[in-house]
């Protein structure tokens, strides 16, 4: 029943998230991130295994253009930063943005992916 249940709400998610869209705008006012066209001059890589991310806590600093790769290396997971409307995922390796909001955003796995997906949580802090 538990199961069921939680599949049942993950497969909302999914389908509000995936009916949510997207725009073409190049700056998002309140998510305090900005695509830019600029080179990035910073890269994190984010590799997720089954039930876990490689860290608990990646850290960005406001301002400055990262490229940020999702590395799927065991499992089929995605992720997802709703604080900074990012979403990776296979189809989708990497992204070039820039923060330009201090604080902290919740990293979750965007593919439901076995009994330990809830469990597939962790942080991006963007320091000052």
């Amino acid at each position: 029943m538990k199961k069921t249940l939680g599949f049942m709400i993950s497969c909302m998610l999914l389908f509000v998230l995936s009916a949510c869209g997207s725009t073409n705008d190049k700056t998002t006012a309140d998510s305090g991130v900005t695509e830019t066209g600029v080179a990035p001059s910073e890269e994190l890589v984010i590799k997720a295994t089954n039930y876990a991310f490689d860290k608990q806590e990646y850290h960005l600093k406001k301002g400055v253009p990262v490229k940020i790769t999702f590395d799927n290396a065991e499992g089929n997971h995605g992720v997802l930063i709703p604080g900074l409307e990012l979403q990776l995922d296979r189809e989708h390796p990497s992204k070039v943005v820039t923060p330009n909001k201090a604080g902290e955003f919740e990293l979750a796995c965007s593919v439901f992916c076995g009994t330990g997906h809830t469990a597939m949580l962790a942080k991006v802090i963007v320091d000052e």
